[in-house]
């Protein structure tokens, strides 16, 4: 129980270290531009938008090949979703 507790401790004291490094960081630097941010915002999208589609078309294509109704559409959509999104957030995380 006590070994939880100090991971618990080192964790809290690792995020703690990273906000404030991340804190200095952006006084020194100021905040970002405006055109900036939406040139971000709009690669996101994208970088949701594209698996997703890419998906959606392949899912098409193999059930109009297999003749399974939408299965493979479905199933590929929220693939392509799921990768979109796991995409975002790493390039979220690296900003």
């Amino acid at each position: 129980m006590n070994e939880g507790k100090r991971e618990n401790h080192e964790n809290l004291e690792e995020a703690v270290r990273l906000r404030r490094r991340r804190r200095a960081l952006g006084q020194h630097e100021g905040e970002r531009p405006l055109g900036r941010n939406l040139a971000l915002i709009g690669a996101l999208g994208w970088t949701i938008v594209t698996p997703t589609l890419i998906g959606v078309f392949v899912g098409r294509w193999l059930d109009s090949r297999l003749a399974s109704g939408i299965f493979w559409t479905l199933s590929l959509l929220a693939i392509g979703l799921a990768l979109g999104c796991a995409l975002a957030w790493k390039r979220m995380q690296s900003e």
